[in-house]
């Protein structure tokens, strides 16, 4: 396909400031032929002048609407959001973070308006890893841990426990939820920060690769539900990071569960953005992250690496500018060629094509291959 058009809107989730790419990656769209738009003032969240992207390449619009009616390729790094729904159209590809599974309203606009949408989250290679959740999980792993540690300040509600302890006074307790991208990273943080950790998983060979790169400084524990009660009630921080790729977060966390824990205690629910797991948990933004339910103090922040922009778009961008090329220079088609892209397919000409999304919602689930056979 010759010279796509492909669109970089400004994002307008609550304090979310990040943004799709970076001018180096419109210098390589525009190299492939490509017409590259962007909405002024998209990359300043994230310490990237307007000036940079015009060097690149790219043409600056003033304002969201003319660059959604011109773009065939929209890249983005939040799902849509109600303002924006009108600009959604049949054709239209749309490649951002979606979290479908959490995101039932949006989902139906999707297939009403016959949106080629594809999740960041849900693209997966062919040894079940997910190379573009994986910088944000990275990302999101790290600050757990310092937003935990923040939350256990008392004046916050926590407990008043340093992580690392003090002469004579024993470290926090952090206990770790998931020992994928982002509970390892998380994992990492809290043994260098000198806390005793523990993590759980139900996939030994996790465990055993944590444990052997901290060198043994981590408790490791299999994930069954009496372990996860024995190491939550004892732990001074929870972080959650468990995921099932594409679908709704499983409530692993009961409220009795946090009723009994130590009181101010703190949870830092990173799964948060595919519906949480705990049933506390409720989604909360960056001016007003915590709330205190229970004795225990949350956060639970949808979009925890916008706080740290110009990483995260540098490390998204890195991960995410190989798909964006092959959509670009092959538009549909590159769904046909790559299987990464496919499981990534979350909805195409008005049917779900993800089967975590469609069990959220108990709706059918078509086969990619056969939907894109109908557009032969």
């Amino acid at each position: 396909m010759k010279n796509m058009v492909v669109g970089i809107p400004r994002e307008i989730k609550a304090e979310e400031t990040r943004v799709a790419i970076t001018p180096s990656g419109v210098a390589a769209l525009v190299a492939h032929g490509h017409t590259v738009l962007v909405e002024q003032g998209a990359g300043a969240g994230s310490s990237i002048p307007d000036d940079h992207y015009r060097a690149a390449g790219a043409r600056l619009l003033p304002s969201a609407a003319p660059l959604w009616e011109q773009a065939q390729l929209i890249l983005k790094v939040k799902e849509p959001l109600p303002a924006e729904y009108p600009f959604l159209r049949p054709g239209l590809i749309l490649f951002t973070y979606l979290h479908l599974a959490a995101e039932e309203t949006l989902t139906r606009v999707l297939l009403e308006k016959q949106v080629t949408a594809l999740g960041y989250e849900t693209i997966q290679l062919d040894d079940g890893s997910l190379p573009l959740l994986a910088p944000m999980s990275e990302v999101a792993g790290r600050l757990a841990i310092q937003v935990g540690a923040w939350c256990l300040q008392a004046q916050n509600g926590g407990r008043g426990v340093l992580l690392s302890g003090a002469s004579g006074v024993k470290p926090a307790y952090v206990v770790i939820l998931g020992a994928g991208i982002a509970g390892t990273n998380a994992c990492q943080v809290a043994v260098g920060m000198g806390a005793r950790v523990s993590i759980l998983d139900v996939n030994p060979a996790r465990l055993r690769y944590t444990h052997d790169i901290l060198g043994g400084h981590v408790t490791t524990v299999m994930s069954n539900r009496a372990n996860i009660e024995e190491e939550v009630l004892a732990a001074d921080l929870v972080i959650s990071s468990v995921l099932v790729p594409g679908a709704r977060t499983p409530k692993l966390l009961s409220r009795a569960l946090f009723r009994a824990m130590k009181p101010g205690a703190a949870f830092v629910d990173v799964s948060i953005d595919q519906g949480g797991s705990a049933e506390t948990s409720r989604p909360t933004v960056h001016h007003d992250p915590i709330y205190c339910e229970e004795g225990v103090v949350h956060y639970c922040v949808t979009n925890m690496p916008a706080v740290v922009p110009h990483t995260s778009t540098f490390a998204l961008t890195n991960v995410t500018l190989s798909y964006a090329l092959e959509l670009a220079d092959n538009g549909i088609d590159a769904l046909r060629t790559n299987a990464a892209l496919r499981r990534g397919l979350n909805t195409m000409l008005g049917q779900v094509t993800h089967p975590g999304v469609a069990a959220a919602f108990g709706l059918p689930c078509a086969e990619v291959q056969q939907v894109l056979g109908t557009m032969r």
